[in-house]
């Protein structure tokens, strides 16, 4: 996945593009991971934030890429997140540095 995430929120669609998936896949994924909640319009259409996204990302290299099982990558998680109680800094701080990344490279091109 490209890591240039440069807005708030996300489509269920986008997010399926990113990673080459179903979005029924990303909505039975909500199911199944607990920590993975899209904030929902009035409509109802999901919307994704770049650390649901993070998440998601995280989801897919256990599944996808290294071969886990749903519970196996939800224990995963759920270890990670118990003995590192930084996870969530770590994943805000990411998206921070993202942030000021495209911000350096937009300011870059302007000059």
């Amino acid at each position: 996945m490209e890591n240039k995430l440069t807005k708030l929120y996300y489509s269920i669609g986008e997010v399926a593009e990113m990673f080459d998936v179903s979005q029924s896949l990303l909505r039975y994924w909500q199911t199944e991971f607990p920590k993975l909640k899209p904030k929902k319009n009035k409509k109802g259409d999901r919307k994704y934030t770049q650390k649901d996204i993070l998440y998601i990302e995280r989801i897919y290299v256990l599944v996808k890429n290294k071969g886990f099982t749903l519970e196996g990558a939800r224990k995963e998680l759920n270890n990670a997140t118990n003995n590192n109680k930084d996870t969530q800094t770590n994943a805000e701080l990411k998206v921070k540095l993202i942030n000021i990344k495209n911000k350096l490279e937009k300011l870059k091109d302007q000059l």
